[in-house]
């Protein structure tokens, strides 16, 4: 049974809301402005509230990337005598919920901020929980707190090939999606046939939607506004690679680089570019401006050592189509820099590829980083690719604003 709500959580007339024995899956995202306080606090006050589920980063986001967090007591003076519990520990197990946390409770609520690419793991956590439940065939009803996607319709890249599924991303998802967090669990529940409830929350109904921006709580460590989502969809490639992402900067996702890009210091001079804004420039893109820059990462890749590398500020009203400008950022650095190279052995759980492998998603996107494949090809294919998600997506839509592919 699915549903879609127009009126706020607090307004839902559903007595299992009033009384029952609830469940949260929840972040920092989860601070409802009207209230002033966390979703926690509101649903434990009321006395309903039983259990908590963490997703990667810790309930604060206070965790780095792959940080493993195997026990949630840490956080029980928010909500003494709730059980807390880690949905990323140290086993691949620990990502699933097992059957005897669901079975003992009445409702099921989802409040946490998507960032809207496909190798954010919320969606995932979400998904592996969903699987559960109709694998365990508990008929527990889900109600899910939309939120505005903060990257909006804006599509990019190719569906995620079968046998490339990991904890950052499923089978037959865009790398940026163009959906709301209520509408990719809705294409979830489709996938696998599910027919345990599921009940949308419109983020027009809720004031967290209106009163605050999407990105005004960070969501996790290294995604601290706007523009960090404008090229996370592209600048994620880096986590592939020995370049440093910016990591152990303010300027995550923005700034990217590594101490033996130096070595690209005199490339305009020599090739006779104007700049790295030269519309000739291998790199160049008129959406963006590219700017040279140094940084010292704090931690993470290179910390603590001088990197050259760029900044890149978006232009304007142009519409950016990051993952395609990266691809080829990438291969110009791989084909110009020695010290270049991809990251080997197992990266993620779920599967032993590459972490480049389960990025891209995508044997032909691989390819053309290795260099055995052109650009052209690459560029067919994700036309082709999101003119396919636009059709296939069309039946998870709850909003009027549609979908579109960058021109």
């Amino acid at each position: 049974m699915f549903s879609f709500r127009t009126t706020s959580l607090t307004e839902q007339p559903d007595l299992v809301l009033r009384s029952g024995k609830i469940a949260l899956l929840c972040n920092q995202s989860s601070w409802h402005p009207e209230r002033g306080e966390y979703l926690i606090e509101t649903l434990h006050k009321k006395g309903v509230l039983k259990r908590v589920f963490i997703p990667e980063h810790g309930l604060f986001g206070e965790l780095q990337d792959q940080v493993k967090l195997d026990e949630g007591s840490v956080y029980e003076s928010m909500a003494p005598g709730c059980e807390f519990v880690s949905l990323y520990g140290s086993s691949e197990e620990s990502l699933s919920v097992k059957r005897e946390k669901l079975e003992d409770l009445d409702a099921l609520i989802i409040d946490i901020q998507d960032v809207g690419a496909r190798y954010y793991t919320y969606p995932v956590t979400i998904f592996n929980l969903f699987k559960v439940l109709k694998a365990e065939s508990v008929n527990l009803p889900v109600y899910v707190i939309d939120r505005v996607n903060p990257m909006g319709r804006q599509i990019e890249g190719t569906m995620l090939k079968e046998g490339y599924s990991s904890f950052i991303g499923e089978t037959g998802i865009l790398h940026r999606h163009g959906l709301t967090l209520g509408e990719l669990t809705n294409y979830f529940y489709n996938e696998i046939n599910a027919k345990f409830p599921l009940h949308i929350i419109s983020y027009v109904a809720e004031s967290v939607n209106r009163e605050m921006l999407p990105w005004s709580i960070s969501p996790s460590p290294n995604i601290p506004g706007l523009f960090t989502c404008h090229f996370y969809s592209g600048q994620c490639l880096w986590e592939g690679t020995n370049v440093s992402e910016g990591r152990g900067t303010t300027r995550p996702f923005e700034i990217f680089g590594a101490p033996f890009i130096d070595a690209l210091a005199d490339f305009n001079s020599k090739g006779g570019y104007e700049n790295w804004n030269d519309p000739e420039n291998p790199i160049s893109d008129p959406s963006v401006y590219i700017r040279w820059t140094r940084f010292i990462p704090q931690f993470h890749k290179f910390s603590g050592e001088v990197c050259s590398g760029f900044q890149l500020h978006p232009v304007p009203g142009k519409q950016y189509h990051a993952l395609a400008h990266n691809l080829r950022i990438m291969r110009f650095i791989k084909e110009s820099c020695e010290g270049f190279s991809f990251r080997h052995g197992k990266y993620e759980a779920g599967n032993d590829k590459r972490a480049i492998e389960l990025l891209c998603g995508d044997p032909l996107l691989v390819d053309y980083l290795e260099g055995n494949t052109d650009w052209d090809s690459v560029r067919e294919e994700m036309k082709h690719e999101e003119q396919k998600w636009i059709r296939k997506a069309k039946r998870v839509l709850l909003y009027d604003d549609q979908l579109f592919r960058c021109k």
